[in-house]
């Protein structure tokens, strides 16, 4: 059986998305499903998708256009595209508009999981921004932002943010921050708790709504503050 994987199939061939969401059923992976473009970038925006299996050629919005779009949004979910299409060239588009993956039909039901297993160990390499709520983080130009106001940090401030921000909402633990940012050769503990303050009080000094939590006992969380009960 696979991983409790949660996949979001986007494909207007109804006959082929019920035979690949049995089948995807059959091996214990729960698989959500949309039959056009912009329903699957809706659902790509509301929800988290360990992968998205993406048509190239849907109605109201194409792949390639779901794809740049939600990359532009600084999601990071694995995308393997599916398309009749077997050239170089089209491969490179897909992969230039933030694919990560390609299958071609025809293809076997077993290739499918294998594939989707392996994209979704890893999130997506293939965006250039990162954003939760107001926060954002421009990958390319090492710049974030809180409500678009630049936020001063340092080149250390920027790693632990770009760790925080890629597993978000999840809680990362004190040893992976410091693996992200120092690997192997890392300073005392107390390091970390300097570098935490500072990134704390730059992305949430100046705003009501706290973005970066502390976990007691596992590390920080970056996410959008709850409502305390």
């Amino acid at each position: 059986m696979a991983e409790n994987l949660q996949l979001l199939l986007v494909e207007d061939d109804i006959d082929l998305a019920t035979a690949i969401i049995d089948y995807l059923e059959l091996e214990g992976i729960q698989c959500d499903h949309a039959a056009n473009g912009l329903s699957g970038y809706s659902l790509i925006e509301s929800n988290h998708y360990d992968v998205v299996i993406l048509d190239l050629n849907l109605p109201k919005m194409n792949g390639l256009e779901v794809s740049e779009r939600i990359r532009s949004q600084g999601i990071d979910v694995p995308i393997l595209m599916l398309t009749a299409r077997d050239t170089l060239d089209d491969k490179l588009t897909g992969f230039s508009k933030g694919a990560d993956d390609y299958l071609v039909k025809p293809f076997a039901m077993e290739e499918l999981i294998v594939r989707t297993q392996v994209l979704s160990r890893r999130r997506s390499g293939q965006i250039s921004k990162l954003k939760v709520d107001d926060l954002q983080l421009d990958l390319q130009k090492k710049v974030a932002t809180r409500a678009n106001q630049a936020i001063k940090l340092s080149p250390i401030g920027i790693k632990l943010l770009e760790c925080l921000l890629r597993n978000s909402p999840n809680t990362v633990s004190r040893d992976k921050l410091m693996q992200s940012v120092w690997g192997d050769v890392q300073p005392d503990s107390n390091s970390l708790k300097v570098h935490m303050f500072n990134l704390r009080k730059a992305v949430d000094g100046h705003s009501e709504h706290k973005l970066i939590h502390t976990i007691t006992g596992h590390g920080f969380a970056l996410k959008k503050e709850e409502a305390q009960a």
